[in-house]
Formats: structure tokens, C-alpha cells, sequence
């Protein structure tokens, strides 16, 4: 493309990429979903910090794969529009940008900067929706972990003692 984007232009292909990484993202951590509750049943008889532990782990790297496709797509964007032309400079501000590091020591042109820091705005939502997804993962794998610790465990106040 490497041609000057007007501010609207810029907005409009952030808008784009933002999107196309959600989609992925939330693509990603849907795919995985019943993979992991097949698992969780599979490993039903498993000790359950090893069960917690390996279906936290599985989901962990869903979400890791998935933060780093965005990633280059990302580095992929800001060279084909002609922000940077090393893939190492696009590259490594997309990671800054995207986990909201900004350290500054690499800036885009004046004409791409709003395209690039929807970048960061990718990477905080992508962030949430992970933050989510894992929370959900553990507590879903908890409440019965703490049932069952619990009702295996006599009360000070039951009579049936």
C-alpha cells in the first residue's frame, strides 16, 4: 500500500485490524472450548491440582498463540501500509504497542500513528477477554474443588459427628 493514510483512513483500517484480531481471538478461545471440557472429563480421575493444572496450562497456551498471531498481524499491517520496513522494527513495535509497553524508542510516521495505537487498544481488550476466559476456566474448576475438600471434612457444628 505504503501510502499516507488520512486520520479518518487511519481509523477506519485500525477499526479493521482491531477486528479482524478479535475475531481471532474470541475464534481461538471458542475452538477450544469443548476440547477442554473433554479433557476435564477425560482427566475426571486425576488428582485435582494436576487436572487444574494441566487444563489452566492448555488454555494458557490457547491464549498465548492467540495474543501472538495478533501480534504479527499487527507487524504484517504496519509493513504493508508502509509504516516501518524492517518485519524486526514492525515486529517489535507491534509487541510494544500491543501489550501497551511504549517504550518510545520506535515511533511511527506522524501519518500512521493513530493506526498504530489502535494496536495498543487491541491489546487491551484482547487482554480483558483472556483475563476473562481464564477466570472463568479456574472457577469453573474450583467451586467443585472446594465442595468437595469441604463435604469430605466434618463441620464443628453438625450433630452427625
Amino acid at each position: 500500500m505504503d501510502t499516507a493514510m488520512s486520520q479518518s483512513g487511519q481509523v477506519l483500517w485500525g477499526s479493521v485490524v482491531l477486528s479482524l484480531c478479535a475475531i481471532i481471538h474470541v475464534g481461538l478461545l471458542a475452538v477450544i472450548i469443548e476440547p477442554l471440557e473433554t479433557l476435564g472429563r477425560w482427566m475426571r480421575t486425576r488428582r485435582r491440582a494436576t487436572r487444574t493444572a494441566i487444563l489452566t496450562g492448555v488454555a494458557f497456551g490457547m491464549i498465548v498463540f492467540s495474543h501472538t498471531v495478533q501480534i504479527w498481524l499487527w507487524a504484517y499491517f504496519l509493513m504493508w501500509m508502509g509504516a516501518l520496513v524492517e518485519f524486526y522494527d514492525a515486529l517489535y513495535f507491534s509487541l510494544v504497542t500491543y501489550t501497551t509497553v511504549g517504550y518510545g524508542d520506535l515511533i511511527l510516521p506522524v501519518e500512521f500513528r493513530v493506526f498504530g495505537a489502535f494496536g495498543g487498544i487491541t491489546g487491551i481488550l484482547c487482554f480483558g477477554i483472556s483475563t476473562a476466559f481464564l477466570v472463568s476456566q479456574v472457577s469453573s474448576i474450583m467451586p467443585s474443588a472446594i465442595d468437595q475438600s469441604f463435604d469430605s471434612k466434618p463441620r464443628s457444628g453438625d450433630k452427625d459427628t
